[in-house]
């Protein structure tokens, strides 16, 4: 018998998600701004306003599990990100539903170059990095208490279908496909986690329905660690031919910064491309069951659906 799914948020992750759920025959509603989304007409998508209570308590009626996959621009996550937090919260906890939190990295700050495990303290150093250090422990803090029955998952830097606004997304596989240098960051030779948005997916979905998944945060499935040079390798091997890139430097970011509100609130998250970032996802393999997807069947996956947005484009022009 299929549930109620609510996803807040429709960007690569939650769209994502939704597609995940109805393979799995799950009733899903989207939740965003516009009540607009490019997805299966199965999928009920409605506007809601996450800083109306009201609003999302009666979306959230019925709902078995509510995923907060929702986001806003970078120049205001530490104002927004917390009232979001608070509406979701008491929705959820009102229906007596499980929440599942879809996080970043940004909770750990600078590691040094070692492994992050589910078991490395929060030791953020940005504001980005202390807002989402505060959520995290206010979720955790209301599963102890009982009042809401939480699971967290910690993503990489995404890739794949979908996904543009990252660091193996809109700079990287469009540019390539053009045979024009892909536009990477800091120092390429490092190793560094990427999370494949499929497995992102099936990572909510599981920890969703997975009685042990509750209680907890759990870094979702990366690939294994490779630095953006052998990352962007690999992706010109399955092109099949030679590939180029830039790398930008702090310098450069500070200097788009100047003229785009986005690069100059990411000038603080920098340090994640100035030494290795290596994510260990093996609790969620050894306890749950869920491993990554190979490596070259997401980068072809990923490779189809850039070459499909262009057809699009061509069709259109």
């Amino acid at each position: 018998m299929s549930s109620l799914h609510v996803i807040f948020g429709t960007g690569p992750a939650g769209s994502s998600l939704a597609e995940e759920l109805l393979r799995q025959g799950q009733q899903v509603r989207c939740v965003n701004r516009s009540g607009k989304a490019d997805l299966p007409a199965t999928v009920e998508v409605v506007a809601g306003d996450l800083l109306n209570q009201a609003q999302i308590n009666e979306l959230c009626q019925g709902a078995k599990v509510v995923y907060h996959c929702a986001n806003v621009h970078y120049a205001e996550q530490t104002k927004i990100m917390p009232q979001f937090q608070q509406t979701i919260m008491q929705a959820t906890a009102a229906e007596g539903a499980r929440l599942v939190v879809l996080d970043t990295l940004y909770v750990y700050g600078s590691s040094q170059g070692r492994p992050l495990t589910e078991a490395t303290p929060f030791a953020p150093h940005t504001r980005k990095g202390r807002m989402r250090a505060e959520l995290v422990e206010t979720y955790l803090a209301a599963h102890r208490a009982g009042t809401l029955e939480v699971a967290i998952g910690h993503a990489a830097d995404f890739f794949g279908p979908r996904v543009l606004n990252s660091t193996l997304g809109d700079r990287v596989f469009p540019m390539l496909l053009q045979h024009k240098p892909a536009q990477l960051l800091g120092n390429i030779d490092l190793p560094h986690s990427f999370s494949y948005i499929g497995d992102v997916a099936r990572g909510l979905a599981l920890l969703g329905q997975h009685p042990a998944a509750v209680g907890q945060a759990w870094h979702l499935p990366v690939a294994p660690p490779l630095t953006q040079r052998a990352m962007l390798q690999t992706i010109g091997q399955l092109l099949g031919y030679p590939v180029r890139s830039i790398a930008l430097p702090k310098m450069a970011i500070r200097a788009f910064g100047l003229m785009d509100s986005f690069m100059r609130e990411f000038v603080e998250m920098f340090y994640q491309y100035t030494e290795p970032q290596i994510v260990d996802a093996q609790a969620i393999e050894r306890e749950l069951g869920l491993a990554a997807t190979p490596l070259e069947q997401a980068l072809q996956a990923t490779i189809a659906w850039y070459r499909g947005q262009q057809t699009k484009q061509k069709a259109a022009a």
